[in-house]
Parts: structure tokens; sequence; C-alpha cells
């Protein structure tokens, strides 16, 4: 590549000390206001940029790629997903795309086992109720929840994060079930006392907690269906720290409301940041911010992978987050 610095365009705000070194690296433009990028803003940035620096916020479709300029060869996503960008049509004109893996599988896991707890407990209910002046004190029938202590976990998607979840679950005397394309290593298998269930079906009528953990492609898409959610049990609960298209929201706000089943945990959704309103006015779900990843640690790891992801591109050597379309 070029001896030049390559002209690096960040769609959203990043930590202080990782935008200070992509200054130092690169010729860098930042985005002092912390706002999605509107349409005609990432038009321009892929015109101009050598490399683009976008975030799950940012929708980099075959569209917009089209009307790259030629001098974009690198998208340098800041994140583990890459759903939101087209890696055909970004192949097709020749442009690397990376992300950053790995360094969000602790993070995410945490925020899975939170919701394993908060909702079989009712930890906001019972925070809400705190607050607000009506709780009258103890008593032997109030808020009651249930033990996940003994209780059967499903985990859909059996990758790192999977894996971290089944050894926090573990933890808490879960017993570990998962469906996932195929088993995982015997050794990880038997380290986790782990059953695999090559139907999902199966496997979400005999489990006590659902935990989503596989990434959004055309194939898990609205993966769990009507038809599938109503395959839990209506003692049953499902967490979703994955991606919301994998859920069909409707559905599982309607079940939900029939108490088919008993509650949900959510950190993701189809179409953020709108949440839908079937979902917020039951109080038998956990919602949160899409916060799974959201640890100091965790974004100043994910910039220091972009940043080496750029530099190694820039050398003329193979990025090593770069992602290829055949191992989604």
């Amino acid at each position: 590549m070029s001896q030049k610095k390559p002209y690096v365009i960040l769609t959203r705000t990043l930590p202080d000390s990782i935008e200070t070194r992509m200054r130092e690296l690169f010729d860098a433009r930042l985005n002092e206001i912390d706002e999605a990028l509107s349409q005609e803003a990432l038009i321009e940035a892929v015109k101009l940029a050598d490399v683009l620096v976008p975030t799950v916020t940012d929708r980099i479709d075959a569209e917009l790629i089209s009307k790259a300029g030629d001098q974009l060869k690198l998208i340098a996503s800041f994140g583990t997903g890459v759903d939101h960008i087209d890696l055909a049509a970004a192949r097709q004109r020749g442009i690397t795309v990376t992300n950053t893996p790995g360094v969000l599988t602790e993070d995410t896991a945490d925020v899975a086992m939170a919701l394993m707890l908060a909702v079989p407990r009712r930890i906001a209910e019972g925070d809400k109720r705190a607050r607000s002046g009506s709780w009258q004190g103890w008593s032997p029938t109030g808020m009651l929840g249930h033990r996940i202590n003994g209780k059967r976990l499903g985990i859909i998607g059996m990758g790192r994060i999977g894996e971290a979840i089944a050894r926090r679950a573990r933890g808490f005397g879960l017993s570990i079930h998962y469906h996932n394309r195929k088993a995982v290593h015997p050794e990880t298998e038997a380290e986790l006392e782990a059953t695999y269930w090559e139907s999902l079906d199966q496997m979400l009528s005999r489990v006590d907690i659902v935990c989503v953990n596989c990434p959004h492609t055309p194939a898990t898409h609205q993966l769990l269906s009507r038809e599938r959610l109503a395959l839990m049990r209506p003692s049953a609960y499902l967490v979703n720290t994955s991606r919301g298209e994998v859920v069909d929201e409707e559905a599982l706000a309607d079940l939900l409301a029939e108490k088919q089943i008993a509650g949900a945990g959510l950190d993701v959704y189809s179409d953020e940041p709108n949440i839908p309103q079937g979902l917020i006015d039951l109080p038998n779900v956990v919602l949160l911010p899409h916060i799974g990843s959201a640890t100091i640690e965790g974004r100043l790891e994910m910039g220091d992978k972009v940043i080496i992801n750029i530099q190694t591109f820039w050398d003329g050597h193979t990025p090593p987050d770069r992602v290829i379309e055949a191992m989604l």
C-alpha cells in the first residue's frame, strides 16, 4: 500500500485514547457529536475515505457500497457482528471487511447471565416496587419468583459466547443443553457436561431457559418463529443478547401476554432503538438498551483491534480479523 497515511473516517465517537491513537497513526476524521451519520453523510464518507470505521448502527448495504470511491479498500467495523454490512457487495468491489471478534465474549456472557437471574427472580419488578413507595415490607408470598438452580438451560449457538455463558450457568447449578450447526469438540462438551440437540424444536420443548447467542444471518432470521416459540414451556424463559432479528418479537409479545411463556430478558431488538410497545407494556420482561458489550475494557480492546486491522492492511498484509463470508 501507499506510504501516505490512510484517510480514515469514523462514523461514531470512540474512546478518547482510541481516537487519539488513530489521529497519531492515520489521517482520521472523527465524529465528535456521537450521532449516527445520515445516509447522505455515509455516502460522502464512502466517496472520500480510504478506510471506513462503521459500527452496528450503520447500514452498509449494496446501494451504499456502489457509491464508494475506488480508493475505499477497507471497512474496519467497530463490532463483532457484520450483518449490517453487505459482504458480497464489498467483495465484488474489492473491499476488505474486518471486525473485532473475541473481545466481547465475557462482557456479553455477563449480561446474559444477569438476565437469566433477573427475569425468574423478578429483579426489575422488585426494584420498581422498592422505589415506588408501595412496598409494605416482607411477606411470605411477596414477589415470588423461581429459582434457576437445577433447571435446564438451552443455548442456541455454542460459539465463544455460548460457551462462556455455559460455564457461568454451571456455577449456578443449571444443566447445559445446546443447539448448534454441529456439536462442539468432545472435550468441551465433556467439560460443560452439555447435551447436544441436533433438533432445535426438540430442545425448545424440554428446557427451562432458552438463551439466544447465534449471529443474525439469512439462515437465522426469525429462527425463533411463532411456531417455535410456541414449543416452549409455559414456565420457560427466553434470554436474547445476540440480535433481535433472530426472534419474532411480535409473536414473543403475544405469547408472553398470554402466559404461554413465563418471561423474557432482552438486550437486542430488530429495529433499534425502537422497542415494540407490546414488549414494553409487559411486567414479565426485562428490557436493556443493548449493553451486552458496554464495558470500558471491551470498548478499548475493540478499538485496539480496529487500529491493528487498519495498520496491518495498510502495510500490505492480511488483517488478522478479516471477515470471510464462508465463515459466517
